[in-house]
């Protein structure tokens, strides 16, 4: 695909600068400074088109980024991609300089998804220089906390209705996200009983339990998800997350807690999950009638499934085969977007984005010959859906 050369020198202008800000979410990082920079430097760009923009707080110094082209009339399309990052870990000395590549920009955020932000950026900023007259609304969002409780999405949705809307997310080149799995972080905690170490007929061990139900959740995993994967989001994630217990090497454990991350298909419930925690306590409880366990739901996400999409699906196909010569590939994954908000509140949703490497880990980097193509099928979709 033939893209301007002044698209991609433009994004790798942008993006080069917004990797030097640092925009790690305080959700998982406590903390860390969140959006606030890089939202007012897109903020200031915006301005200096001539476009209005809102700078909309979430929660105490965690804005998004809010902008609008066109006649403000129905429908409205909306690009949505997210301002936040991971934290640094493992490169800090170095993530917040961009290092070019041959096609590869490396940085903390590089593919996601500071790179989609700089493609919402620069298409906007063609929208005007090209003069494509829009006939209803585009609503640009470069939203915050997506890679925590997604805040900026949830907000979004409440405060700016819309038609449609398509999530810039690292997908790679030609591939378009029509479903992905919802997740669910809970916490498992078994009760024992303290003791002192030389009274194990006092004593119950909670940790030696826990690893007993850590087992059964394995096999449970290894039986029920993997032997069946979804034919497009693949097999449901499950893994253990964090494990805590005891006070100290001469008392019997009180209580012992496992986090876990935990996968729903489209048609499943956080509470199918928890169901079936509770099934796999229920059958330890045959050798073991005194056993007491919960489960906490911590943060959980529906999963998504594109619907009503038609209309959208068939303005980036048309700009698929016009710019790629082929229409998108419809994908699956088994992470979790903001798409899985926004198609539970009845938005017709997809997801399209460049490729990149290494998320949420160092050496992270996006193709940006990938990222200029993306662009560029941004811009013929929105032209294509407000024409």
């Amino acid at each position: 695909m033939q893209t301007a050369p002044a698209v991609r020198e433009r994004l790798t202008e942008v993006l080069s600068e917004i990797v030097a800000i640092d925009a790690r979410n305080p959700w998982l990082i406590p903390g860390a400074p969140g959006e606030t920079e890089i939202a007012a430097w897109f903020a200031a760009r915006v301005e200096a088109l001539g476009i209005p923009v809102e700078l909309e707080p979430i929660s105490p110094g965690r804005p998004n980024g809010i902008a609008r082209l066109g006649s403000g009339e129905p429908p409205v399309l909306c690009l949505n991609a997210h301002l936040d990052t991971v934290g640094d870990a493992g490169w800090p000395d170095r993530c917040y300089s961009a290092a070019l590549t041959g096609d590869r920009l490396v940085g903390l955020g590089a593919a996601d998804d500071k790179g989609h932000c700089a493609a919402l950026l620069v298409a906007l900023e063609q929208l005007l220089e090209r003069k494509i007259a829009l006939r209803g609304t585009l609503l640009l969002a470069w939203v915050a906390d997506e890679e925590a409780e997604s805040q900026g999405t949830s907000e979004l949705i409440v405060r700016h209705p819309m038609d449609a809307c398509i999530v810039a997310e690292p997908l790679g080149l030609g591939r378009a996200l029509v479903s992905h799995q919802g997740f669910g972080w809970l916490d498992v905690t078994v009760a024992g009983r303290a003791a002192h170490g030389s009274a194990p007929e006092k004593g119950i061990d909670a940790i030696a339990r826990l690893a007993e139900l850590t087992r059964r959740l394995d096999a449970h995993a290894e039986r029920t998800f993997r032997a069946h994967p979804h034919p497009l989001n693949g097999v449901t994630v499950y893994h253990a997350s964090t494990v805590r217990g005891g006070t100290d090497y001469a008392t019997y454990p009180a209580d012992a807690t496992l986090g876990i991350e935990i996968g729903t298909q489209p048609g499943e419930t956080i509470a199918d999950r928890v169901a079936e925690i509770e099934a796999i306590v229920t059958g330890m409880r045959v050798e073991l009638p005194d056993l007491e366990a919960r489960v906490d739901v911590r943060l959980h996400r529906p999963p998504f499934e594109a619907n009503g999409h038609e209309r959208l699906w068939d303005a980036l196909d048309g700009a698929s085969r016009d710019l790629l010569g082929r229409s998108p590939e419809p994908v699956g994954e088994n992470a979790w977007m903001d798409t899985g908000l926004l198609g539970a509140a009845g938005i017709p949703s997809l997801s399209i984005g460049a490729a990149g490497e290494n998320f949420h880990a160092p050496d992270e980097s996006v193709d940006m010959a990938e990222l200029a193509s993306v662009t560029e099928l941004l811009i013929a979709t929105v032209e294509r859906y407000l024409a």
